[in-house]
């Protein structure tokens, strides 16, 4: 007997699995929609670099470089010691994705280029540049600011510049270790602090001995923390007859020789994992004098600068693009009823989030700006720049984590997983706090600069002189700063130059931006009107327009 078959079933549709609710990838985006980046840009005198800016903006924003991103940090940094026939090495591989990012920022002039560039803004141009191109991910901004930093330093030794200072503003990538005079382009890295001191560089044991060659040494000695240690050459501070100097140390000697530089580990580190950190040992490792001996700290404090504004810099990026993330999960997700972006509470944490957001990317390129014109011999802008940029690394960097938690937060248990990347951008905002010198030792350079320095108030209150007599609060605000200078010290020394940052941040803001942004800043920051948390403006607020501004597409 035939039996007849049965019929085809339908096969389960698992309706449970359906995906609703939830945003769509933000990628492709456009980093450079920012209206107080854009408007700074201009505003500080480099409107001539606005299309690469939006260039580099879209190229941030492509999924393609989102994930080289996300690849640098998943495939860590491996440091190899040893080749496989037991020679010493000291070498560190890094995921291709790394090279890519660090190829385009090196092309776009986020390194040692605006140097070599005579244009007016050139250095404005670097740091918006980095504003946008900082949305990829934060680890590779470590060798291309120290690249940027080494260049002023290493002026100090006008022979070394002469040789090495073409290849570190070159716009060409060429990684691998190889004699620095026979590459296209070199990146610098820094070897300064040592475990017993950290930013008490004084304390450092590790010893220069100098040879029969007038200004080579050799090293001995063993660094605590020395970032990108595939980096071509390195300015070390060590211990000189003449007392505490900085030197340049090349991995490559000019023979093809490998200079003595051994790594002894990669720092297992909370956030920042894309870019290896290292303690090198240095035993009899070849050296050049940079500068005069015993005056090591001089000769690097221009270096100190630039770094400093790359860390104010990198948490603005953060501060954005953790707010753009924020807000286009806040555009997608419904909850009780509405979407996300329309509950007047969710308004009121983004729009928070909006106006610190906008003080810091504004703070950063008026910095940018006396670095700016300073270079170019602008004696009051370098007075200006010698306290503004300690307090605004101070302050910036200060509220990075608070910003990222609460960024976080908005995408509720989505932040929290990996998969959304808000994690990464959590654990990265603590180092540039503590990067270039904790809260502590910036606070402290602030009261060196009051004390050693009369000149610097003078360029600070000048600045806020700007805006005098545009908003009481501020007007309110300057004057207590001004009666808090009578008693600085060190107990008070946070809330002086928090103080600071706040009215310098108000200044500008009401100096250059609309309205609404201005006058919530100074309700809350200045005007007491405000919560101990985000979320918390006051109920006068425009919200409305605060974020139209930072979210334009957010409908």
């Amino acid at each position: 007997m035939v039996s007849t078959p049965a019929p085809e079933q339908p096969q389960p549709q698992y309706a449970t699995h359906d995906v609703t609710n939830q945003a769509p990838p933000l990628a492709p985006y456009d980093a450079s929609a920012d209206a107080a980046l854009m408007e700074g840009l201009l505003r500080e005198g480099a409107g001539w670099a606005e299309d690469g800016i939006r260039r580099l903006g879209l190229r941030a924003g492509s999924a393609e470089a989102q994930e080289w991103g996300e690849q640098a940090n998943r495939f860590e940094p491996e440091l190899r010691t040893h080749d496989r026939y037991g020679n010493r090495i000291d070498e560190v591989d890094f995921h291709p994705s790394w090279h890519h990012l660090m190829r385009t920022a090196v092309a776009e002039g986020l390194a040692g280029a605006p140097w070599a560039d005579d244009r007016p803004g050139a250095h404005v141009a670097r740091s918006a540049g980095g504003l946008v191109w900082g949305h990829t991910e934060a680890g590779h901004g470590c060798p291309t600011s120290m690249t940027y930093a080494a260049v002023p330093a290493l002026r100090a030794q006008p022979e070394l510049a002469k040789v090495y200072e073409p290849l570190l503003t070159s716009r060409e990538y060429d990684p691998g270790l190889r004699v620095p005079t026979e590459k296209r382009g070199l990146l610098a890295g820094m070897g300064m602090t040592e475990k017993q001191g950290g930013s008490d560089v004084r304390t450092n044991t590790t010893a220069a001995t100098p040879t029969t060659e007038p200004g080579v040494y050799t090293l001995r000695g063993h660094k605590w923390f020395t970032s990108a240690p595939m980096c071509d050459v390195f300015l070390v501070l060590a211990q000189a007859p003449g007392g505490l100097s900085c030197f340049l140390v090349p991995r490559v000697l000019p023979d093809g020789s490998r200079n003595t530089f051994r790594i002894q580990r990669l720092k297992d580190k909370l956030g920042n994992r894309s870019n290896a950190s290292c303690e090198p040992e240095f035993d009899g490792t070849v050296a050049w004098l940079v500068g005069p001996e015993g005056r090591g700290v001089k000769t690097i404090i221009e270096m100190v600068n630039c770094t400093r504004l790359d860390c104010v810099m990198s948490s603005a990026a953060l501060m954005r693009k953790t707010l753009v993330e924020a807000g286009h999960h806040a555009r997608h997700r419904s909850a009780f009823g509405a979407r996300l972006v329309d509950q007047p509470l969710m308004r009121n944490v983004l729009a928070d989030l909006a106006l610190e957001s906008e003080a810091a990317t504004t703070l950063t390129l008026r910095l940018a700006g006396a670095a700016d014109r300073a270079v170019r011999g602008d004696a009051g802008e370098q007075t200006f720049r010698r306290i503004a940029t300690a307090v605004g690394k101070y302050w910036v960097t200060k509220r990075g984590p608070a910003f990222t938690a609460e960024a976080l937060e908005c995408l509720g248990g989505n932040g929290y997983v990996e998969e959304s990347g808000m994690p990464r951008h959590y654990r990265e905002a603590p180092l540039l706090s503590i990067w270039e010198g904790s809260g502590n030792v910036n606070a402290l350079d602030v009261l060196r600069a009051l004390g050693r320095e009369p000149a610097t108030v003078e360029a600070l209150f000048a600045e806020l002189a700007a805006a005098q007599g545009a908003d009481a609060r501020l007007d309110a605000a300057v004057t207590r700063l001004k009666d808090r200078l009578t008693e600085a010290d060190q107990t008070g020394a946070r809330r002086l130059v928090e103080l600071m940052a706040l009215t310098l941040q108000a200044s500008l803001l009401v100096r250059y931006a609309p309205t609404a942004v201005a006058d919530a800043f100074c309700a809350t920051r200045l005007g007491g009107d405000w919560g101990h948390s985000f979320g918390t403006l006051p109920g006068g607020a425009d919200l409305d327009a605060i974020l139209e501004r930072a979210l334009p597409d957010h409908n």
